[in-house]
């Protein structure tokens, strides 16, 4: 507790010595209707009460065509074989035209199909370092990788890949350099294990045969697989030699970042119903897991909850950063704060996230900083998973509103949803949110999947505060997209940190751009960059109020490589 103090204290001196500007009011607009997106998701539901019908899907930022305005793909549940949806489009892919307004190039780019999957996730990412962003579909029973050709069409490359084999309902993915060899693999979490749709599972009364959706606990659990990118374009299954092998896992969301600083990216997972999962990354192409002993495995009561979306954030100029998990209604969205060398705390209460027990069920989930103030936000996209939960709890709704959380003071949040805007006023049924500055303004807007019906897309409309937008482009030993990339940014003396994440939320891909909100600062007096492949560049003197591209190896300043092997792992092994 004496070094958290000790950080709080700094910071505020820092904030009376630089002058810090008060929080700008967050506001945000609805243009869903007028964004020209016709895209409106389906879940298949059926007298069988089938529990994926409830799951939903999520949504992905892609600037497939690299002209520089990120656009949107849609992942579409669908129906069981044989149902009216079977048949109907996996995804959906809106070109942005700028001035916030999308078309459809579904078509166009040869996403067409049901893919015979049942839409889930989405994971973006330039698997081969060819500079286009490719686009990986999971769902149940498989999922589909398709490789962008760079003509605005894309190949469905599955069968060739090796990530055909995964053969599970599949959830979230993320992409990753977890061995340092400059090429991304691949992390996709798997549900439940016994699922099918020929399920014999029976929940509800039996007595009258009237069917309800079952708990989790009904079925078998499962874990991750780990695909190692070969350079080929194919991918190996190393699960199992890496030490990611579990039954015990029930997984909806993950994140993957380096937790405890020592430049090798670790894994996090949001289990339903059972133990998060914390793998640290051995540096040897091993990983350990360790939720229990890291503290992020079970709540401060010791349970497991119902964990769903997931994201990282160094928050109050710490360094490293903290995990947030969301749950189901009578539960609380989790904050693990990070004391350092992979060690958490849940720190929910004390961050005023948990006042009382909550009546919303969050599944999306982001940090951003919406008003460029230079402290992150938290938004949580909400909606039940039962159609009928008013029947048993009045108090809880099926239709849920967005949940905004904004740093009233240093360490602690406070709801400010009802007073900012629009897209906080509608109940909605939540279950993918992605982010990103759609129309360039500087300002992150974000878009929101439903379970049923259109998204929401929420333009930002907050006023003031500067900020740098940062696209790294990685070079040579470090992947193209820079994922794992470490940014340290100092304005005015306030030093702000970022890293480029993979996965994130729930079953959906935001832009990998990095933003920083200045506040009242018009410039940046230093920027380092940790790559990752160990080297290191600083620039000094960068103007705000800009989207800079920094590839690797074209720093202005000083340059060091950063080593990998420093620390003894002999704790870890």
């Amino acid at each position: 507790m004496g070094r958290r103090r000790w950080r709080i204290c700094a910071l505020f001196a820092a904030m009376l010595i630089h002058g810090a500007v008060p929080a700008r009011q967050i506001t945000f607009e609805d243009i869903s209707a007028s964004a020209g997106i016709r895209f409106s998701a389906e879940n298949g539901a059926s007298p069988e009460k089938r529990m994926i019908e409830t799951m939903g899907s999520g949504v992905g930022v892609i600037d497939y065509d690299h002209d520089g305005r990120p656009d949107l793909v849609f992942v579409n549940g669908g129906g069981r074989p044989g149902s009216p949806e079977s048949t109907h489009n996996r995804l959906a892919l809106y070109r942005n035209l700028g001035n916030n307004k999308f078309e459809d190039r579904t078509v166009a780019a040869h996403l067409t199909g049901s893919f015979d999957t049942y839409g889930m996730g989405v994971a973006v990412a330039d698997y081969d370092n060819d500079g286009r962003p490719d686009l990986l579909l999971t769902g149940y029973p498989r999922s589909v990788l398709f490789h962008n050709n760079g003509d605005g069409t894309f190949s469905d490359v599955t069968a060739s890949s090796g990530v055909e084999n995964n053969g599970r309902w599949a959830t979230s993915a993320g992409w990753f350099d977890f061995d340092h060899d400059g090429l991304l693999d691949l992390v996709i979490a798997n549900y439940v294990d016994d699922f099918s749709w020929d399920d014999q599972h029976f929940c509800g009364d039996a007595a009258s045969g009237r069917r309800a959706y079952c708990h989790p606990d009904v079925y078998k659990g499962t874990g991750v697989r780990l695909y190692h990118n070969q350079g080929n374009g194919r991918f190996q299954d190393v699960t199992e030699q890496a030490g990611l092998k579990s039954a015990d896992g029930k997984c909806l969301g993950l994140v993957l970042a380096d937790f405890d600083g020592d430049g090798w990216p670790d894994i996090f997972v949001a289990n339903d119903s059972a133990m998060n999962f914390f793998y640290r990354n051995l540096g040897n192409g091993k990983f350990q897991e360790t939720g229990l002993t890291s503290g992020v495995g079970f709540n401060e009561d010791g349970q497991a909850e119902a964990g769903m979306g997931v994201d990282a954030e160094y928050l109050d100029g710490e360094t490293a950063p903290d995990i947030y998990v969301t749950h189901l209604d009578n539960e609380l969205n989790r904050l693990y704060r990070n004391l350092g060398k992979a060690l958490f705390r849940d720190g929910t209460i004390d961050a005023g996230l948990g006042a009382e027990r909550s009546l919303r069920s969050g599944f999306g989930v982001k940090f951003a900083d919406f008003n460029n103030s230079g402290e992150p936000q938290i938004v949580v996209a909400n909606g039940h998973i039962l159609d009928n939960i008013a029947v048993f709890h009045p108090r809880v709704a099926y239709r849920e509103l967005l949940s905004l959380f904004q740093e009233a003071s240093v360490g602690h949040f406070q709801d400010v949803s009802a007073e900012s805007g629009e897209p906080f006023s509608k109940p909605i049924l939540g279950r993918g949110l992605a982010t990103s500055d759609l129309d360039g303004d500087g300002f992150i807007d974000f878009v929101v999947s439903q379970n049923v019906g259109p998204p929401l897309i929420a333009r930002n409309r907050t006023m003031g505060g500067n900020w740098i937008t940062l696209e790294l482009e990685g070079t040579g030993k470090s992947n193209r997209d820079a994922i794992g990339a470490e940014v340290t940014l100092t304005a005015r003396g306030r030093v702000q940190r970022a890293q480029i994440m993979g996965g994130t939320s729930y079953c959906s891909a935001s832009d990998l751009r990095l933003h920083f909100g200045l506040g009242s600062a018009r410039s940046a007096e230093r920027l380092t960059i940790r790559w990752p492949s160990g080297r290191m560049e600083t620039y000094p003197n960068v103007p705000a109020n800009q989207l800079k591209h920094i590839t690797e190896g074209q720093a202005g300043g000083l340059a060091v490589n950063f080593d990998f092997n420093s620390r003894d792992k002999s704790s870890k092994s």
